[in-house]
């Protein structure tokens, strides 16, 4: 537990000033600083590589401590920074707001109204999204150990506030998607960031949830992040919506944060209904996923490099990076263990270089029980790569065109995407798949057959006879794009 005592700086908002529990948060740091602060790059020094090589491979577990931040990680430092300081304005400690909000429970307040009105939440929901091994729960431990877990209150100004506040507690959601095995989790952890002997929990599940309320309140718990969210076992009849909502009575009538982590079948979950998704998603979501071998696979790949502990160092090369990127599919937590492994298997051999060959025999060990995974992702990559962007149908000449051409056009990759004001994007996304079809069509030429036919139209008594007789002319075109 990393409990500290009060230190108060103003708030950044005016309206955040006069509260405790936002004033004696961390100082706003710049995106720099905060790099500094996500950070961790393992010590390394060429005194190591000239150790015995039993003793150098002991220093290969120093690679599991590399923690080089990437660009979501800042955004999604500023997300939960955001969510804590919204859920703690309305509940000033010195308010009377606030000590109606602790007094009574939510669904048992008197009618006397406080001077300065009921507690209206500012509860929220952020949602991290990724497969297993990109980096979601070491990127929240880094975000999250950026907060104190515990500040300690005793006078404020002119006023006594004996309390502690916990900032923040993760828990894991149980596998059997119980509420009551959530509830304990959570008394747990408060009772750890309390430094409390572990209270006893209530017998049924109406008590269990007032106490669970109650804890929560006198806390002041900032954010409540739950990890591993695709354990709600949807198979057990009504488990998952019920787990769900007693997370959602906790934002929606206590004003707590809540930060998903999950894989992606949590996802599916979600958009079953709007109303879960819009609440999931208030302050944020964010898909981690694989890296691309651009600049933000350089920013981790130079960083894990320079973690060689060969007695000979071996520079990166493009082929040695491209080679590590193909074995790990750009997952990091692969590329630490194919990388390690390669040490491992070469010191104390008479070369200690890092080859090409070495790093592919380090993930037929390192990574076995993941090959058939990254060889999928492999194929998937290769096939998109191969696919060609242009049609493989022709459009039909007759006057039935305009009702076939829905289902006959082959449609890009994506929709379009309308934003006002932003001509260089279409508008009418019912008609722009078409279009662009028909304008990196190879026979484009070949399909317009009278290019003077518009001409020809024009000195008509009647040309829209005359295009309706070519085919040309739609009477409905929304029906038909749609």
């Amino acid at each position: 537990m990393k409990l500290e005592k009060a230190k108060y700086r103003p708030a950044i908002l005016p309206e955040h000033r006069g509260n405790p529990l936002i004033e004696a948060l961390p100082a706003k740091h710049t995106d720099e600083e905060l790099v500094d602060k996500l950070s961790f790059y393992p010590p390394h020094s060429f005194e190591e590589t000239q150790l015995a090589p039993f003793e150098r491979v002991e220093y290969l577990t120093r690679l599991k401590d590399l923690r080089q931040p990437l660009p979501i990680y800042l955004d999604c430092f500023r997300a939960v920074e955001m969510a804590i300081k919204e859920g703690y304005s309305v509940k000033n400690p010195l308010s009377p707001t606030t000590m109606n909000y602790l007094h009574y429970p939510t669904d048992r307040r008197p009618n006397i109204e406080p001077r300065t009105g009921y507690f209206k939440p500012k509860g929220c929901g952020i949602t991290v999204i990724g497969e297993s091994g990109v980096g979601k729960t070491c990127m929240l431990e880094q975000i999250l150990g950026c907060f104190p877990d515990t500040i300690e209150h005793s006078q404020y100004k002119n006023h006594s506030i004996p309390l502690r506040q916990v900032v923040w507690i993760k828990v894991d959601c149980p596998d059997d998607s119980s509420v009551r095995a959530l509830c304990h989790k959570i008394l747990s952890e408060l009772d750890s960031k309390l430094g409390f002997e572990p209270t006893k929990r209530a017998g049924t599940i109406p008590l269990l949830l007032d106490q669970i309320e109650a804890r929560i309140k006198s806390s002041f718990l900032g954010i409540l992040v739950i990890d591993e969210m695709q354990n709600l076992n949807l198979a057990k009849t009504g488990g998952a919506d019920r787990l769900l909502g007693f997370i959602h009575n906790l934002v929606n009538n206590l004003g707590i944060p809540i930060l998903f982590c999950a894989n992606p079948p949590f996802n599916q979950l979600l958009s079953r209904t709007l109303k879960a998704a819009r609440r999931a998603e208030s302050n944020g979501y964010f898909d981690v996923v694989l890296m691309e071998n651009d600049g933000v696979w350089e920013l981790f790949i130079e960083e894990l490099w320079e973690l060689q502990w060969t007695n000979v160092r071996t520079p990166l090369t493009v082929e040695l990076n491209d080679k590590l990127y193909e074995l790990s599919v750009g997952n990091m937590d692969l590329a630490v263990r194919i990388f390690r492994e390669a040490q491992r298997y070469i010191i104390g051999c008479g070369d200690e270089r890092i080859t090409g060959e070495l790093l592919e025999h380090a993930a037929s060990i390192a990574i076995k029980a993941s090959k058939a995974v990254t060889d999928e992702i492999r194929r998937e990559r290769s096939i998109t790569a191969l696919k060609r962007k242009r049609n493989i149908t022709s459009l039909p000449a007759s006057a039935d065109m305009a009702r076939t051409q829905k289902t006959e056009l082959v449609a890009i990759e994506g929709v379009p995407q309308s934003i006002p004001g932003d001509l260089s994007r279409p508008h009418h996304p019912e008609f722009a798949d078409a279009l662009t079809i028909l304008q990196t069509a190879d026979d484009l030429f070949e399909r317009i057959g009278n290019p003077d036919l518009m001409q020809h139209a024009a000195a008509e008594e009647k040309p829209l006879e005359l295009l309706r007789q070519e085919g040309v002319f739609c009477e409905h075109p929304l029906k038909v794009f749609a």
